[in-house]
């Protein structure tokens, strides 16, 4: 295999939910929706799914990359809030396993891509946080028509950041969230929704901190994952001594 072949490994993480395979109904399980590892595949990939609970040090390690998931809504107590009556219950278990994955990927420039929950994720653990209800908020159920429908809308990218070098300044993107995020300290925003809610965090300092509300994994356009698994494979490279010319292989 030469080093354009090198398919990065990527670590997902996951949910725990019941589950039915084959005789067995309500089987406590680790899950992931497919297209997550279908998308990552395709754009040159090797996936292993992150369970909840906690992750060490040492399986970060081995990671060039790391997806935090869309999910449920990140506990209100992580950023000094009451929950609000809309808030879904805490998952404290795929918590320990999120927060310790933000805290390595930024403090070791590993890449990361934070989808939906997951910008939430990085923004609180950036000490930031959210909206607990948009609806509250705008008036009306625009990112997120119903419960299990993606929603689309437009959203506007600033222009010189990672992200528009990405997708360029305008974008279509299938979405599915009540919160948002509020505050994010360490962050820039790099795209807003018409009603001036964040869509995408990015950090400065960082060779890929990316962070988006909306759902790729959901969506036909591959460019973010592309751009994604480009940058894992920069950081495989230089973790193994590879000195490449990053040419038009990271954005």
């Amino acid at each position: 295999m030469t080093e354009t072949e090198v398919r990065p490994l990527i670590g997902v993480t996951s949910y725990h939910e019941t589950a039915s395979f084959g005789s067995w109904r309500d089987v406590p399980s680790v899950v992931l929706p497919r297209s997550y590892v279908e998308h990552l595949h395709a754009a040159g990939a090797d996936v292993v799914v992150l369970p909840p609970g906690g992750v060490s040090p040492r399986v970060l390690r081995r990671l060039d990359g790391i997806v935090l998931a869309g999910g449920p809504d990140v506990d209100p107590a992580r950023y000094g809030a009451e929950p609000h009556p809309a808030t879904r219950p805490a998952t404290p278990e795929r918590e320990a396993t999120e927060f310790d994955a933000a805290a390595y990927a930024v403090e070791h420039k590993q890449p990361i891509l934070g989808i939906c929950r997951g910008m939430q994720v990085m923004a609180v653990a950036a000490g930031g946080s959210l909206v607990q209800h948009l609806p509250d908020k705008l008036g009306d159920l625009r990112h997120g028509p119903a419960p299990g429908v993606f929603g689309r809308h437009e959203v506007r990218i600033v222009p010189e950041s990672r992200l528009s070098r990405v997708l360029g300044e305008r974008a279509e993107v299938p979405t599915s969230h009540h919160q948002a995020v509020a505050d994010h300290p360490g962050f820039e925003a790099t795209a807003f929704a018409d009603d001036g809610t964040v869509e995408a965090l990015e950090k400065p300092d960082h060779p890929f901190c990316i962070a988006v509300q909306w759902h790729p994994e959901a969506d036909t356009d591959p460019r973010l994952f592309l751009a994604f698994v480009a940058a894992a494979r920069e950081y495989h490279r230089g973790r193994a001594g590879v000195t490449v010319s990053a040419g038009n292989d990271v954005p």
